[in-house]
């Protein structure tokens, strides 16, 4: 028998008894890759306001969990709904149309391109002239630099130049501004953000989170950092061999009863 922490466990379906409805429930998710289980019955809920984290060792299924929530894999079993609808996606592009969106750790970001030119990656914007088809640059660029500004409170010094002359925090703040650009995003997954960061870029990287949260999203981060994750989450979620460990509140934890979730160890008053 697995022992689990001193703290509070919280049941994911307790969480509702206020009466508040998650913007994301996934019920009874599992994956299987051929005789591999890597999901196997996890439960999930995610809230608007919320910065909920995701930890675990390395297989614990983090990463097939919310490739599941974004689209990437479709689950072997289970449901998901979105705002108490039932919600099911088929490509990363039905979760980006259903308002769900995410940010991975090698942020795709084209480092030949300007920040604008990220932004609109695949979904430029045109004008005609004369009947002829032409890419708004400007307009674009005026897009790119309010979402920036008026989103994350970020302001370049130059948007002409290319991405990868960008620092680090940088090209992160681009590569989330490119999800929250679509005006109907409610949910954004966030795959180690604040990792290869140095300290003042990882600071401003969970200023951004925070702000996100502060905007009405749901924010879901998967972190091994758990300095961050205490910094930033409101509620953490842990995997252990591919099923969910428990579920904590922040405030109520820590460091220790966290990390004995993610081993299975014992913790002892």
């Amino acid at each position: 028998m697995v022992a689990t922490a001193t703290s509070e466990v919280v049941d994911e379906r307790t969480e509702a008894a206020d009466g508040v409805q998650p913007m994301i429930r996934m019920r009874g998710i599992s994956k299987r890759f051929g005789g591999v289980v890597a999901l196997d019955d996890v439960d999930l809920d995610a809230y608007a306001e919320e910065v909920l984290a995701i930890v675990g060792d390395n297989g614990a299924g983090k990463s097939t969990l919310i490739k599941i929530l974004t689209g990437v894999y479709q689950p072997t079993q289970g449901s998901m709904t979105l705002d108490g609808q039932p919600f099911s996606m088929f490509s990363h592009s039905d979760a980006i149309a259903a308002g769900v969106d995410a940010v991975y750790q090698n942020l795709a970001i084209a480092d030949h391109l300007t920040p604008a030119e990220n932004l609109f990656l695949g979904a430029e914007l045109s004008r005609s002239f004369l009947g002829i088809q032409w890419l708004d640059n400007r307009r674009m660029k005026k897009i790119a630099t309010d979402t920036l500004r008026d989103r994350l409170g970020v302001q370049l010094k130059n948007m002409d130049v290319l991405t990868e002359s960008l620092s680090g925090g940088q090209r992160q703040a681009v590569a989330i501004a490119r999800a929250v650009r679509h005006e109907n995003l409610r949910v954004l997954v966030m795959d180690e953000p604040t990792a290869a960061l140095g300290p003042q870029e990882t600071a401003r990287t969970l200023e951004l989170i925070k702000t996100l949260r502060q905007q009405g999203l749901a924010v879901i981060v998967i972190s091994h950092s758990l300095d961050d994750v205490f910094e930033i989450s409101d509620r953490i979620h842990v995997q252990r061999r591919g099923r969910c460990a428990g579920v904590v509140r922040t405030a109520d934890t820590t460091t220790e009863e966290v990390l004995s979730l993610i081993v299975g160890a014992e913790t002892h008053e």
